[in-house]
């Protein structure tokens, strides 16, 4: 018989909090920080507003305890790991414990900035710059400040990265192949980002509106989110409590496109179909989504018309915190986790910001109002990325 994944604990640091009770007191006051850059340095900056993180890399560094020289995408990592982590740490002697980290952007917000020195010269002055610009640089630098090495993996599947992270951590726990994982991801905002969206004509000059009929794009973001899963030994040994269980999940693909989803959401159905089979429960289970919802024309539509299929009509309370922390690419399934388990922990489903207009295509709409007050057994979250790559997850109360 499987081991239950019993997530014990978050970390969380997004343009609207450094941990997570800031970033739910956020969602509770519909207070977002999407707008002009301070720290990221871009040609856009005064056009294109994005959803950052206003510390600065000295600061993150100094909340985190790790040298500030790291790629930025690290010292956001490692805030938010402190957070979810440091509880247990010193009191989980023995157990066997695993870190699966994603992200896309690695140390490239270092790595451009030496870029026009290399392509003049030749050379790079300082290698220290470039020395962690890999993906899986970012997860051994967070793994090794926190002693942890039972096991240590990185995962980047675009923006379905966060939560692959958290599927696999879960199937290791049932498994029996590990007492603890530390499971969910971290990106940081680069010029290389920013231009790469840009060229694709995804972005919106405004804050984003996901799953309006006047959505014009989404808005990038920044950030880390990381839950703690435990199997029922090594809650007994850390006096952990349960928030809930990631009790199904799936990954599927449509192979439609390089950047879309294909247009009925073939991979979207897919993959929440099979999370919700692997949960043992029916769509009508289902208490919240969490849409993956970015605001783009193709995304929204497609997944919009997915959710139809697989709830034949009768959708849940669903919403895009998106609406709040932007678009935050390989963190954004670790980000929407915490978000799942505070709903479910706290009876809460946060409002769809900023909608105005019923989709055309769409027969259904997202909450727009904070709920509260609200017994919610069971919560959907979407990540699907770049390549068709469609991921889902089911959060279940204890």
């Amino acid at each position: 018989m499987a081991l239950k994944p019993y997530i014990v604990n978050t970390g969380i640091i997004t343009a609207i909090g450094n941990n997570t009770q800031q970033c739910k007191d956020a969602l509770l006051s519909g207070k977002n920080n999407i707008g002009k850059p301070t720290h990221l340095k871009t040609h856009w900056e005064s056009e294109i507003p994005v959803a950052e993180i206003k510390l600065s890399n000295k600061a993150l560094a100094d909340m985190a305890g790790v040298n500030e020289e790291w790629p930025r995408t690290a010292l956001l990592s490692a805030v938010a790991v402190k957070e979810a982590w440091l509880p247990y740490a010193e009191i989980a002697t023995g157990l066997r414990t695993g870190f699966f980290s994603a992200n896309t952007v690695g140390g490239m917000d270092l790595t451009e900035g030496v870029y026009r020195e290399f392509k003049e010269t030749g050379t790079v002055s300082n290698i220290s710059s470039v020395i962690n610009h890999e993906c899986g640089a970012i997860t051994e630098l967070v793994a090794k400040h926190f002693k942890i090495e039972d096991f240590v993996t990185t995962i980047s599947t675009a923006c379905s990265s966060s939560a692959n992270s958290i599927m696999m951590a879960a199937q290791m726990i049932e498994a029996g192949m590990l007492d603890i994982a530390i499971a969910g991801g971290a990106d940081s905002l680069s010029k290389f980002t920013l231009n790469g969206f840009n060229t694709l004509m995804i972005l919106d000059r405004q804050s984003c509106q996901p799953f309006d009929n006047n959505r014009r794009g989404l808005n990038l973001g920044e950030g880390a989110g990381y839950v703690v899963l435990m199997n029922d030994k090594a809650m007994a040994q850390c006096n952990a409590t349960a928030i809930c269980t990631v009790s199904g999940y799936a990954n599927a693909n449509d192979a439609y496109h390089q950047t879309a989803s294909s247009p009925d959401g073939i991979g979207n159905k897919l993959a929440m179909t099979q999370a919700i089979s692997k949960a043992g429960i029916q769509p009508s289970d289902i208490s919240y989504i969490n849409l993956h919802g970015t605001g783009t024309a193709n995304n929204d539509s497609s997944e919009g018309k997915a959710i139809e299929g697989v709830f034949s009509g009768n959708v849940p309370m669903a919403s895009s915190t998106k609406s709040f922390t932007g678009h935050t690419l390989g963190a954004s399934g670790g980000v929407e986790a915490v978000f799942s388990a505070i709903a479910i922990r706290d009876g809460v489903v946060f409002p769809n910001m900023r909608w105005e207009t019923q989709m055309e295509d769409v027969n259904w709409k997202p909450v727009t109002e904070l709920q509260t007050g609200i017994a919610i057994d069971h919560v959907l979250s979407n990540s699907f990325g770049f390549g068709g790559n469609c991921s889902s997850l089911v959060f279940s109360k204890s």
